[in-house]
């Protein structure tokens, strides 16, 4: 149900959470990885978004936020419930569309739901809204 690319952008983040020891894979964590993602960044990059300042504030907030499994246990990163209520919002969209697969422009739409998230803020703080990232995905509308 995932496609290829997006498949590696997820396995590519829960690598990188796993080595810094995160104990949660966030709705943060899924945003950076749709900047490294080729399909959402090109969407993100249309809508007007500085990658290399969102990555930073993305890792900055990611940092000093998320808790770190301690050293000497063993456990794996866990996705919160919001990373989880965005990846399957993504596929409900997919499949109401009668698409084949999710790709990280899908994810980067449902992502816009948690409005609660730093991720949005960021978002925001960068000028871009869930509509600016629709009417590129639908009308090829740039904003730059």
């Amino acid at each position: 149900m995932l496609n290829a690319e997006l498949e590696f952008t997820l396995n590519q983040s829960f690598k990188w959470a796993a080595e810094q020891r995160h104990e949660y894979m966030t709705v943060e964590h899924l945003l950076l990885a749709l900047a490294d993602n080729p399909s959402a960044a090109g969407v993100l990059r249309a809508c007007g978004a500085h990658l290399d300042g969102l990555r930073d504030q993305v890792r900055t907030f990611i940092n000093e936020t998320i808790p770190l499994i301690p050293e000497g246990e063993e456990r794996e990163t866990q996705p919160t419930l919001g990373f989880q209520r965005v990846l399957q919002r993504a596929v409900y969209q997919v499949q109401s569309s009668e698409q084949k697969e999710v790709s990280g422009i899908n994810v980067l739409v449902a992502l816009f739901a948690e409005q609660e998230s730093q991720a949005i803020y960021i978002l925001a703080s960068q000028g871009i809204t869930r509509l600016d990232v629709v009417n590129y995905i639908s009308h090829g509308i740039s904003r730059i």
